[in-house]
């Protein structure tokens, strides 16, 4: 009887060692048996890091991109308000074009959906006000798109997208947020 209990504790000993080193060699992988990213060859993390630098350069020439189309559309706004003195549907689809740009714009600068702090000037705005306005502000953030860098964040630019949605809401819904 006690040899049988001998021989159960012997296999207990033998099975929690088993277990103690296959813990061991798992801690150094990671779940999935892959080893951490840190044990990468350098080479394979030089190339990496220089895929990351091109996708940075590419998002940041999309933006400025993004930046001209916009003052590109903003003007060809205006034109044709001068021309035509209304709004016509072609200019409500470039309109509406112009609002997905400037978002895309805000949201890559790391802005959100606050435009409470994007403030109009103290004139009424009329459809022609509304139009100047736009213009302006499109070149502006344009040009402060291209004072930054694709390593850094302009608030003036957040704050200069988050007032033109403001400016194209009220050009498509007549009238101003929150009033």
């Amino acid at each position: 009887m006690s040899r049988i209990f001998f021989q159960l504790f012997l296999i207990f000993l033998l099975v929690a060692a088993m277990f103690g080193t296959a813990n061991a060699q798992s801690d150094a992988t990671s779940r999935n048996g892959t080893p951490p990213k840190e044990d990468l060859p350098t080479g394979i993390q030089e190339s990496l890091a220089k895929q990351r630098i091109e996708r940075e350069k590419k998002d940041y020439a999309e933006l400025l991109a993004r930046g001209e189309e916009a003052v590109k559309l903003s003007g060809e706004l205006e034109k044709s308000f001068l021309e035509n003195n209304q709004i016509s549907s072609t200019d409500q689809k470039k309109l509406d074009r112009l609002e997905k740009l400037v978002k895309k714009i805000r949201n890559e600068l790391g802005g959100d959906d606050d435009d409470k702090t994007a403030e109009l000037d103290g004139k009424p705005l009329s459809v022609g006000n509304a139009l100047k306005t736009l213009q302006n502000n499109t070149v502006k953030l344009v040009d402060e798109l291209r004072k930054t860098t694709r390593y850094s964040v302009s608030v003036v630019a957040v704050e200069s997208s988050n007032l033109l949605l403001k400016v194209v809401r009220f050009l498509r819904f007549g009238k101003e947020d929150g009033k």
